[in-house]
């Protein structure tokens, strides 16, 4: 008899609903927010606003694109941390409603859990532990994944994510948002050393990242050589050749240097960065040269989805790891400070949670 959950993510501004049977994807479908691109990010009261409209057509166009009744149902997984609080309660009081309708469990789903974890989809017989590398808009996160539920925190950003460089420095280049695909597509027209911009704590020994003085860097930049404004062109393109090669090089570099050093054979790169294709080619490159194994996924499994957080959500399933009805959301963030303490949401976070039921 096949076992079957719902799973539901709303953490930012992608409404997502899949359904997973017997540890497998069935169906998913994901709803953007393009609203967002006139204030060039994520206006929070608009995104929760939009998952409010959203919510019950993804849910429904999951189901019948599994072709499941309600009924059919054992479980439904939920997002619960980390993200906008307004977008998360969406997804998470949607799930509630279900589970108490249905009488069946509810599981909460750490979303880093679920992104080092989405690797499990497009390959299933990956070896633990691993490496994992989370980047996105978010967070730039290094975790040594143990196995289901044993994660490892070894290092974050101090600053801005890459992501969030990427969507930063597409601003200042007069780009739109979400700038990362953008400065990509014109990357690969350019020339990755025509400038040289600063690779952040890629020194030894360093686990942490930082991409705030990059974005200072190419601000700079541009006021020195460009003060009408950003170039078009063949020097627009060099310019996010360049800029984009310093944040990937220093994933790449610090990812293989840890993964050396830690032991470990593979690196997972996921999350939205996880897509760009310069990342790509240069961690499959440089992992093929030390001999390590790169995995990732594919693009629709890179960014918020609820089929990442259905396989977390299987797996707890099948261990009878379920979570109240009174659970809540929480906004939580992951980042290093300056002196390297990796702190989430302003207080200590623990280096290693060993089979937390919520990835806390």
């Amino acid at each position: 008899m096949s076992r079957t959950l719902l799973a539901i993510e709303s953490s930012c501004d992608e409404t997502s609903a899949a359904v997973v049977r017997d540890g497998e994807v069935a169906s998913l479908i994901i709803t953007s927010q393009p609203d967002h691109n006139a204030w060039g990010g994520v206006v929070p009261e608009l995104a929760s606003r939009a998952h409010l409209t959203s919510i019950a057509p993804v849910v429904r166009g999951a189901m019948t694109k599994a072709g499941i009744q309600f009924g059919d149902l054992e479980a439904v997984a939920v997002t619960t941390e980390p993200g906008l609080v307004g977008s998360l309660l969406v997804g998470l009081n949607a799930a509630k409603g279900i589970a108490v309708a249905l009488g069946i469990p509810l599981i909460a789903v750490h979303h880093i859990e679920a992104h080092l974890l989405s690797v499990l989809i497009d390959n299933p017989g990956i070896e633990f532990p691993y490496l994992g590398l989370v980047v996105s808009g978010g967070h730039t996160l290094l975790y040594k994944v143990n196995g289901i539920g044993g994660y490892e925190l070894i290092g974050a950003t101090r600053d801005d994510a890459a992501g969030e460089a990427f969507d930063k420095g597409a601003k200042l280049l007069g780009l739109g948002y979400p700038g990362g695909p953008e400065v990509d597509r014109l990357a690969a027209e350019g020339n990755p050393k025509a400038h040289d911009f600063p690779r952040g704590t890629i020194r030894k020994g360093v686990n942490d990242f930082s991409f705030s003085g990059l974005k200072t860097s190419l601000r700079y930049f541009l006021r020195d050589n460009y003060p009408d404004g950003p170039p078009v062109g063949a020097a627009l393109a060099d310019i996010c050749a360049s800029y984009q090669e310093a944040i990937v090089d220093t994933l790449v570099t610090k990812a293989t240097r840890v993964a050396e050093s830690s032991g470990l054979k593979s690196i997972a790169v996921v999350g939205g960065v996880a897509v760009n294709s310069r990342l790509r080619t240069r961690m499959a490159e440089e992992c093929g040269r030390r001999g390590l194994g790169y995995y990732t996924v594919r693009p629709i499994y890179s960014t918020d989805n609820a089929a990442m957080i259905g396989i977390v959500g299987w797996h707890k399933m099948i261990r009878g790891s379920f979570a109240p009805l009174t659970i809540t959301a929480r906004a939580s963030m992951i980042r290093a400070d300056r002196h390297g303490n990796i702190r989430e949401g302003g207080k200590d976070a623990a280096a290693t949670t060993n089979g937390t039921e919520d990835g806390r």
